[in-house]
């Protein structure tokens, strides 16, 4: 047997998986960049990003298929905690966040994930992406971003009456906007050329326009891996003693991981190979954010861009995502000079594009017809993002997420039988919570005084403390004011599931 046999026996799609990484690595390499200098920071670390997201935890089990790597989803936070903290922190704070990451995957908590709700996930998508559009807009105008998110969108109007007559800002807004227009239309492009990844594609036009025509716009700082990786110092996770940066961990770690756990779901349903083992994936995960932070690099999620290239590019093992971190070294280590002649606004349009994708316009539309409620906890998950901050707006999603679920679940049936002689019979059933109480309290305080009342809560499935409480203290006021004592039927009591035998 020769040795190319030897090699397709043991490893069988060998030829799918390498022309897949080489797809996924055109896709990868214009958002790497992107995303890094919309963060704040030098662009080769997400390349650095890019790279441990292949080889580190694309060597790991979890989700076969899924690719890492700087997430755009990210960017509004991990832009934050730079201004706040400075690049040296941030290092400490995705190491820190791998290292819970990797508990909760050892601690069995990775399916949990699944349990949140997907509006709430869909309003903080939906919150980042409006963020990114309005910040990114500012350095395709040559602008100084406001650093809140309402600022940024009230600023808007003024940015664009300040370019009026500025040449250099009109040249960076028409390559940004040239930019988004190649994105959107790309699809409709000859098969041939759309074997070229679109952001590649829109990057590497705007690249040979500005250096063909001499445009004056702005292009990305290049420092070399070297110069551009440096491991936090001991003396950065000081930090981690105040209630921000830990906050941020906070934030980093459930926003990472629950954007990689439900992309890996989207992911699943994209080919019928194996399933996602989503412990496993959240260790995978968390160590590839801890080698990233020890490198004091962007953090990493699951990109379900990435990801669905990958699958579609024909992508059997996990072999595509390795080699896919191998091509993003050779480029950094080879060819780090060539992202000096990338163009600002060219990033700012890839991001301005991928923020779009991540409102649901359409989604909300349908949602709003069929569940206003799962609606407007959407909606006020993304403006809450929007006006306040990522990690409260996520928690004020997931409070109202629970009150939903709570009052939909206490559904109450109150019936009152006035015969017009005799007791008043009044019959209780359902869920009786507090939620509930004021309707319940208002139609027993209605009741003649004079009457005797009989109330029946036999088939009564949940009495909260708060009901059992309010009941017995009306039933003492009603029948000190009435004739006779409230009879009370007591709720069934639970079934308890027969003993085995012993042994």
């Amino acid at each position: 047997m020769t040795a190319k046999n030897t090699l397709i026996s043991r490893f069988p799609y060998v030829r799918q998986d390498f022309a897949a990484s080489l797809v996924v690595f055109l896709v990868a390499l214009p958002l790497c960049v992107g995303v890094a200098v919309a963060s704040g920071v030098p662009a080769e670390l997400g390349l650095v990003t890019g790279i441990v997201g292949g080889i580190v935890t694309g060597l790991m089990r979890g989700s076969s298929l899924q690719v890492s790597g700087p997430a755009a989803g990210m960017t509004v936070l991990v832009f934050e905690a730079v201004e706040e903290f400075g690049l040296p922190v941030l290092g400490v704070i995705v190491l820190v966040a791998g290292l819970l990451q990797v508990a909760m995957g050892l601690l069995k908590l990775g399916r949990y994930f699944r349990a949140i709700s997907v509006s709430v996930v869909e309003g903080m998508l939906a919150g980042i992406g409006l963020v990114l559009i309005a910040g990114q807009l500012y350095p395709a105008l040559t602008a100084k971003a406001p650093d809140s998110g309402p600022g940024k969108i009230a600023g808007l109007p003024g940015a664009f009456l300040d370019i009026l007559g500025d040449g250099k800002a009109l040249t960076s807004l028409a390559v940004c906007a040239g930019t988004i227009a190649v994105l959107l239309l790309w699809r409709h492009t000859p098969a041939k050329l759309r074997a070229l990844p679109g952001p590649l594609a829109a990057v590497g036009l705007a690249t040979l326009a500005a250096f063909a025509l001499g445009l004056p716009v702005a292009t990305v700082e290049v420092r070399g891996l070297p110069g551009s990786v440096q491991p936090p110092p001991l003396s950065a996770f000081g930090e981690l003693a105040g209630v921000g940066a830990l906050g941020t961990v906070v934030a980093f770690t459930l926003i990472a991981s629950a954007e990689s756990l439900f992309s890996a779901a989207a992911v699943d349903r994209l080919h019928s190979g194996p399933r996602t083992e989503y412990d496993r994936e959240l260790v995978a995960q968390g160590a590839g954010n801890t080698v990233c932070g020890l490198l004091g690099a962007l953090p990493m999620t699951a990109v379900i861009v990435r990801s669905a290239a990958n699958v579609q590019a024909g992508a059997r093992t996990k072999a595509s995502r390795v080699m896919h971190g191998g091509w993003l070294l050779l480029f950094a280590a080879l060819l780090p000079g060539a992202l000096a002649h990338i163009p600002i606004p060219a990033l700012a349009g890839i991001l301005i594009h991928a923020g779009a994708k991540l409102v649901p316009v359409r989604a909300l539309a349908v949602l709003w017809r069929d569940n206003r409620g799962e609606a407007l906890i959407l909606s006020v998950t993304a403006v809450s993002i929007v006006t306040v901050s990522m990690f409260e707006g996520v928690l004020v999603g997931l409070a109202l997420a629970v009150v939903k679920t709570a009052w939909e679940a206490s559904h109450v049936r109150l019936e009152v039988v006035d015969k017009g002689a005799g007791p008043v019979e009044v019959h209780l059933s359902g869920n009786a919570t507090f939620l509930r109480l004021p309707r319940i309290l208002d139609s027993l305080e209605s009741l003649p005084q004079d009457r005797p009342v009989r109330l029946d809560l036999s088939d009564v499935h949940h009495l909260d403390h708060a009901c059992r409480t309010a009941l017995e203290h009306w039933a003492l006021r009603h029948s000190a004011a009435g004739t006779e004592p409230v009879q009370v039927t007591a709720p069934a009591a639970p079934r308890q599931r027969p003993r085995a035998p012993a042994a």
